[in-house]
């Protein structure tokens, strides 16, 4: 016989999420006496007391929304039922706690990476051809199949060879406020640590991001780029751009070949935390064990980015007392003030964050979504912040902000050095990176189950009692570090899945 089993996330709760695989039927009698009125399914909520029309409806100790009309205990309580709460403003928010207590250090661990002229560290080997304009993908792709199948044989200790391809570069406002956020997100992902320190590019000619804009005197101290250019006047048709593409590359693939793992603290590992597909499930078992494994990351001395403006926003008030300093506070307030007036412009508010997937697993509106979402940062205090297309320059835990758009995400993330990136998704996505290994852990059950050859950690174990929240975070943690040393591969890895890198640009287009 099936035991129906509720979660419910802090004792102030009025609300409960049905456990169930498949949901549970009306009539449904719960072991202290809660009988169902309607069904409910699977991640969705019951109301575990009556909640009359205008009262708060409360989940993480939080208000998520307010009935908008009378709902019976027992009732499964629909989006419909939930007027989402306004926006936390951005004034008389928490100080930090000044008094907190760090968390202790831990020692000892250490991950096989690949040290850099600067310093960072990789964990991949990977030869990156960057692009100053769309134009010239095609090229670059025809030449990059072309590398793979006759040069990069020769050169063993070469992982892979990726294009930075984008859609940016022209027919854009280039010196537009905000066109600065995709030029020096192509610039710093060129310098990500998984590229060893040499940075190739390919440049059409005529475009409006000249290679001397996208990477001006001084901003690569390694070596400074090596480019292409197709329009150049040596170049006498087609197979004479892939030649010039292929011979510089062999000269990159000869220098990258040189690199050899070397043991290195796990302090010199830059993690990426991001959600998506989220379901009801996301706050309750896969993000709380990415919390936990973050705080371990941050305690070892490692960096930490957890982002997605739109889903910390509700909790702004949460972060600010997390802050180091007021400097930090501050510059949290800054980036959600930006991204405030950034949807205003749009004529969208943060409502629009929520998708058709998030409401069918069980999340309401993007104040519960939020809740959920912030788990993954842990319990660190925030050392720091960065603002799109950054490059990140201290270890801790960072907010760096970003869209909350899988892709765009992504791409500020491995901008801002990241060298490893860890997922979770309730719904399910085949979502990955060319660039850096994709750690995806499942929120539920059956989605690991199903889903087998996908998902990498299952973090739905904790929903059945099969497993803690440290227990999957410290799976997480060692099987990060197994991934960052090569001696295991991501699902995404092994199947060679990736998105196309999107690039965040806010200023208009020409």
């Amino acid at each position: 016989m099936t035991i129906p089993r509720t979660i419910r996330m802090h004792e102030n709760d009025n609300v409960a999420i049905v456990v169930n695989a498949g949901g549970l039927p009306e009539g449904t009698i719960f072991p202290d006496g809660l009988t169902l009125t309607t069904r409910v399914p699977e991640g969705h909520k019951v109301a575990l007391v009556d909640i009359a029309q205008g009262a708060p409806i409360v989940r993480y100790d939080v208000t998520i929304g307010h009935a908008l009309q009378p709902i019976a205990r027992g009732t499964w309580i629909e989006e419909s039922l939930v007027g989402m709460p306004a926006a936390r403003g951005l004034d008389d928010l928490p100080k930090p706690v000044r008094d907190r207590a760090p968390l202790a250090p831990l020692e000892g661990y250490t991950f096989e990476g690949f040290r850099n002229p600067d310093g960072s560290v990789g964990t991949r080997n990977i030869l990156a051809i960057s692009e100053t304009v769309q134009c010239v993908s095609g090229v670059v792709a025809f030449a990059i199949d072309r590398i793979k199948k006759e040069l990069l044989p020769n050169y063993p200790h070469v992982d892979d060879v990726v294009a930075i391809e984008h859609t940016y570069g022209c027919g854009v406002a280039i010196d537009a406020p905000g066109a600065e956020i995709p030029i020096r997100t192509l610039r710093n992902i060129a310098k990500n640590p998984n590229f060893g320190g040499r940075v190739m590019l390919v440049s059409l000619g005529c475009e409006k991001l000249q290679p001397a804009r996208m990477f001006p005197a001084g901003s690569i101290p390694i070596q400074a780029p090596d480019t292409v250019c197709l329009q150049d006047a040596a170049h006498v048709g087609f197979g004479d751009m892939i030649e010039s593409i292929m011979r510089t590359a062999e000269k990159h693939l000869a220098v990258l070949n040189e690199r050899r793992r070397e043991t290195v603290p796990a302090s010199e590992l830059v993690v990426g935390v991001q959600c998506g597909g989220s379901d009801a499930f996301s706050g309750v078992t896969a993000n709380p064990a990415v919390g936990f494994a973050s705080d371990l990351l941050v305690r070892a001395g490692a960096a930490v980015m957890f982002s997605e403006t739109t889903e910390v926003r509700d909790g702004i008030d949460q972060l600010t007392a997390r802050a180091a300093d007021d400097g930090v506070a501050e510059a949290m307030i800054r980036e959600m003030a930006w991204y405030d007036e950034y949807l205003k412009r749009g004529g969208v508010d943060r409502s629009a964050n929520t998708t058709p997937g998030n409401k069918k697993g069980g999340l309401a509106n993007i104040t519960e979504k939020a809740m959920g979402s912030i788990i993954k940062s842990g319990t660190a205090p925030i050392a720091g912040v960065l603002s799109p297309g950054d490059k990140l320059q201290q270890k801790g835990l960072i907010y760096a902000a970003t869209p909350a758009s899988d892709f765009i995400c992504g791409t500020l993330q491995l901008a801002a050095g990241m060298n490893m990136h860890v997922f979770t998704t309730g719904r399910g996505t085949p979502y990955g990176l060319a660039a850096v290994p994709v750690v995806k852990v499942a929120t539920r059950d059956d989605l690991a189950r199903r889903w087998h050859d996908l998902m990498d950690i299952n973090a739905g174990r904790i929903a059945t009692g099969d497993a803690t929240i440290a227990d999957v975070g410290w799976e997480l943690f060692h099987f990060l570090l197994d991934v960052a040393s090569g001696r295991k591969k991501t699902w995404a890895e092994h199947w060679k899945l990736h998105n196309a890198l999107t690039l965040f640009n806010p200023a208009p287009v020409t």
